[in-house]
């Protein structure tokens, strides 16, 4: 039986050997690529004009940036370029999955790791070794459990009530001032700045598992996620916004999270603008009507996002954001932006 096991480990071990090394946007400069793109066609001219319309929401200093996170390029290797475009200025508010905020940036933090791997590694070899597939990168269960855990011991020793998850990713922010295993996670960075991160489907990631192990073994004295008021949060700092610019890795809840934020604006009337500045990045197709591939054109039609600047990228975003990320930062024009501090407005 042990040298079974052995053997299994043996297993794991060289299945989880290869790490996945997240791109540095500061020590590369993609100026020049991007310039150059700017005169050729199809998904390279699209990309082009995203810099551009990125780089004059920098320059804008009225525009509230946001920024949406949907799938999976953290675990990929983009997860220091989120950290980067808070660090040096250039997001003002996020929204973003569970998973990209918990299962792989908190994840990391603790000090583990996603590895690549192979897209056609037989699965069930996979599952005998208690490692989970993401297209052609894995993670390893037992410590995605431990994750669980870590939420659900970081929710034991809050006051029980409830908490947007705006607030509970702020005591996550905490945590990881004293306990962060790797330094600088977009958590830790987002704390520092008061860049409020919010995750509308905060349960359907680690965050639910650990939730619930919190609740069961809190019965009566436990805290629990509201989702509505943080929904008004968000709706607050547009509301607080001259004007706002969307750059969307992906679509989802996040997207549809942050352009309803113009809606729910006016229904509290409010007058505000639509989101002046729009670029997503994704791979959906259009043509099915799916929310998380509907067109920004599509979206100005409900009165969420204004068509004079918006962009739609349809590519795979680990293969352009670098690009575009790298291009903003080498330009520098957000050392000449004001940091909002939009969590002390709460």
């Amino acid at each position: 039986m042990s040298d079974k096991k052995n053997h299994s480990n043996n297993r794991k071990k060289d299945l989880l050997s290869k790490e996945v090394e997240h791109i540095d946007i500061t020590s590369f400069d993609a100026r020049k690529i991007v310039t150059s793109m700017e005169k050729m066609s199809f998904v390279s001219r699209e990309t082009a004009n995203a810099a551009k319309i990125y780089s004059e929401m920098i320059r804008d200093k009225d525009c509230t940036i946001f920024l949406t996170l949907a799938g999976s390029t953290s675990a990929a290797g983009c997860m220091h370029v989120y950290r980067d475009l808070v660090k040096y200025n250039m997001v003002d508010a996020i929204v973003a999955t569970g998973a990209s905020i918990i299962d792989m940036d908190f994840f990391e933090a603790l000090g583990f790791k996603h590895y690549q791997g192979s897209r056609y590694q037989d699965d069930a070899e996979l599952r005998n070794n208690y490692i989970d597939r993401i297209y052609d990168t894995y993670i390893d269960e037992d410590e995605l459990q431990m994750c669980d855990k870590t939420i659900g011991e970081i929710a034991d020793k809050l006051e029980p009530k409830s908490y947007t998850s705006r607030e509970f990713i702020r005591e996550i922010g905490k945590y990881l001032k004293t306990n962060a295993k790797k330094k600088d996670s977009l958590i830790e960075v987002a704390y520092d700045n008061n860049v409020p991160i919010f995750c509308p489907a905060f349960t359907d990631s680690s965050a639910g598992f650990g939730l619930v192990m919190h609740q069961e073994r809190n019965p009566k004295n436990h805290i629990t996620i509201d989702s509505v008021r943080e929904f008004r949060e968000l709706t607050e700092i547009k509301i607080k916004s001259k004007g706002s610019g969307l750059f969307m890795i992906g679509g989802g809840v996040p997207k549809n999270f942050i352009q309803d934020t113009v809606i729910c604006a006016e229904l509290l009337g409010k007058n505000v603008d639509m989101h002046k500045y729009a670029i997503q990045i994704t791979v959906a197709d259009s043509r099915d009507g799916a929310c998380s591939s509907s067109t920004l054109k599509e979206a100005s039609s409900w009165g969420k996002v204004d068509i004079t600047k918006e962009q739609m990228v349809f590519a795979e975003a680990t293969s352009v954001l670098p690009l575009i990320a790298s291009d903003a930062y080498h330009k520098g024009e957000w050392k000449n932006r004001e940091r909002k501090n939009f969590s002390k407005i709460f």
